[in-house]
C-alpha cells in the first residue's frame, strides 16, 4: 500500500487544518447525512425484534447522543484514546446477532424491555474490556485473527443478519397474516429500486445519500397507501435525558461469550477502517505514528462502547462510510468532528427524531436493511478474496460456513446441549468464528501452488 492513496496536496483541509465554521458545518452536515441511518437502524432492528415499543424513541436518542461523544474523542483525543483522525463513531451492525440472542433468551424466560436491556448492557459493558485490552495488542493478532477468519466471521454475520432484513421486508415478525401481502413486497422493492439507482448516479453526494433517500421515498409512498400511522407522533417527551444506567445492568457468561468474540473481531474491522481513514486523508500508514494512530483507534472503539453501554445503547465502532465523504469533500480536517459530535449530541436530546425513525414501516425498514446486511456479508466476501484461496482456506472456509449457517437453519440441532454450550454454540458467529481461529491453528499451511478455488473434491482429485 502506497504511503498516501489521496495526496496531501488534494486535500481542501488536511488532518491539522481548521476550517471556518462555515465550512466545518456544511461538512459536518454531509458525514451526518452519510452516517445517521447507519447510526439509528441497529437501534430499530433491535427494538423491533425484541419488542421494546415505547422504549425504541430513548434509545435512538441514546445512540445520537454517545455517538457524537464517541466521535469527538476519536478525532480530538483524549491521552491515548483516540485515533486523532476525522472518524465519526456510531452503532455497530456486527453486534446484532449476539445481542438478539441474548434478548430473546431474556424474553424467552418472561423478561419484559427492562429486562432485555439490563441483559444487553450488561453484556456490552463487560465486553468493551476486551477491545480495550485488545487494542494494545493489536499489532500481535495476526496469526490468529487472519484475513481468513476476519472475512468468515463478518460474511456469517452478514448472512445471518439477511433473515431479520427478509421478515421486515415482507411485513415483520408482528405482521400475522399480512406477512408477505403484495403491499409490503411492493414497499420493500421500491425502497431496494431507489438505494440501487441513486448508488449508481454520477453524483456522489446522492450515493452516500441513498440509504436515507430510499427509506425516505419508501415511507412517502408507504404514507400515500395509508400504511403509516402518525398518531403517536409528539407524544412523548420534548427531551431526552441522557440517565447512565436507566435500565439497569445484568449478566450472563454464556450469553457474553459471542457478544466477547465480536468485540474482538470489530477490533481488527476498525484497525482497517483507520488505515483507509489515515489514506484518505494523506497520513502515513505505516510506522510508529501509524501504529499510534490504531491502537488509539481501538481503544478509543472500546472506551466508546462502554459509555454506550452506560448511557444506554449499543457498541460503537468508526464508520467506513465517512471514508468516502472525505475523498468526496476534500475535508480530512479533525477539527471537523467537533461540529459533527455536538451536532449529534443535540439530535440526542431530541426524542422526536426516534419517532419520526419509528413512523417507517416494517417493509420499508427491511428494503433499506436487507441492502445493508447483504453488503456486510460482500464485504467479508471482499475480504476472503483480497488473498489466494489455497487449500487450507477451502476447508476452513467450507466447515466454518457450513457450521454457522448450518446452525442459522437448523437451531434445534443444539437443542440438548447443555444450557451453556448451546447458548455458544447456536449463535453462528461464535461457532464459525471458533472454528475458522482453530483450524486456522491447526491445518498445516498449504506448500502448493495449485489454485484451488473450487470444491474440495476437485482440488483433491
Amino acid at each position: 500500500m502506497t504511503e498516501a492513496a489521496q495526496p496531501a496536496s488534494t486535500l481542501l483541509y488536511g488532518l491539522e487544518d481548521k476550517p471556518a465554521p462555515w465550512a466545518a458545518a456544511l461538512a459536518a452536515l454531509q458525514h451526518i447525512l452519510a452516517s445517521i441511518v447507519g447510526i439509528v437502524t441497529p437501534t430499530l432492528v433491535i427494538g423491533g425484534v425484541l419488542g421494546l415499543g415505547a422504549e425504541i424513541p430513548y434509545l435512538i436518542a441514546m445512540s445520537l447522543f454517545v455517538s457524537g461523544i464517541a466521535t469527538v474523542i476519536q478525532s480530538k483525543t483524549i491521552g491515548p484514546v483516540g485515533s486523532g483522525l476525522l472518524s465519526v463513531q456510531g452503532t455497530s451492525f456486527a453486534f446484532l446477532g449476539p445481542i438478539l440472542a441474548a434478548g430473546l433468551a431474556v424474553k424467552s424466560t418472561g423478561g419484559g424491555p427492562e429486562a432485555i436491556l439490563a441483559m444487553i448492557f450488561g453484556l456490552c459493558l463487560a465486553g468493551c474490556l476486551v477491545e480495550i485490552v485488545l487494542s494494545q495488542f493489536i499489532h500481535k493478532l495476526g496469526r490468529i485473527i487472519t484475513p481468513t477468519v476476519t472475512g468468515i466471521v463478518i460474511t456469517v454475520i452478514g448472512l445471518s443478519l439477511v433473515k431479520v432484513g427478509f421478515t421486515d421486508f415482507a411485513g415483520g415478525a408482528q405482521a400475522g397474516a399480512t406477512l408477505g401481502a403484495p403491499v409490503n413486497l411492493l414497499l420493500g422493492s421500491i425502497v431496494v429500486v431507489t438505494i440501487l439507482t441513486l448508488s449508481f448516479v454520477a453524483k456522489p453526494l446522492l450515493r452516500l445519500s441513498a440509504i436515507m433517500a430510499g427509506l425516505v421515498v419508501g415511507t412517502l409512498v408507504a404514507m400515500a397507501l395509508g400504511q403509516v400511522d402518525t398518531s403517536g407522533l409528539g407524544a412523548g417527551p420534548a427531551i431526552a435525558l441522557p440517565i447512565p444506567f436507566k435500565y439497569g445492568l445484568d449478566f450472563d457468561i454464556a450469553l457474553f461469550l459471542p457478544v466477547a468474540f465480536v468485540f474482538l473481531v470489530t477490533a481488527i474491522e476498525t484497525s482497517g477502517d483507520l488505515t483507509a481513514n489515515s489514506v484518505m486523508s494523506g497520513q502515513p500508514v505505516k510506522g510508529p505514528l501509524y501504529l499510534q494512530r490504531i491502537k488509539g483507534g481501538v481503544l478509543g472503539d472500546g472506551v466508546n462502547s462502554g459509555i454506550a453501554a452506560i448511557f444506554n445503547t449499543f457498541p460503537n465502532t468508526t464508520f467506513s462510510q465517512n471514508n468516502g465523504v472525505i475523498q468526496m469533500t476534500g475535508v480530512a480536517s479533525r477539527h471537523v468532528g467537533l461540529f459533527i459530535g455536538g451536532l449529534l449530541v443535540l439530535m440526542g436530546f431530541l426524542p422526536v427524531i426516534g419517532a419520526v425513525f419509528l413512523l417507517i414501516p416494517k417493509p420499508v425498514l427491511g428494503g433499506a436493511t436487507l441492502i445493508l446486511f447483504g453488503t456486510i456479508a460482500v464485504a467479508g466476501i471482499r475480504i476472503l478474496a483480497s488473498e489466494p484461496i489455497g487449500r487450507k482456506k477451502v476447508y476452513i472456509m467450507a466447515v466454518s460456513f457450513g457450521l454457522g449457517l448450518g446452525v442459522t437453519l437448523v437451531p434445534e440441532a443444539t437443542q440438548h446441549l447443555p444450557d451453556v454450550a448451546r447458548q455458544v454454540f447456536a449463535t453462528p458467529i461464535t461457532l464459525s468464528g471458533l472454528s475458522a481461529i482453530i483450524l486456522t491453528l491447526l491445518i498445516p499451511e498449504d506448500k502448493t501452488t495449485a489454485e484451488t478455488t473450487g470444491s474440495p473434491a476437485e482440488t483433491s482429485a
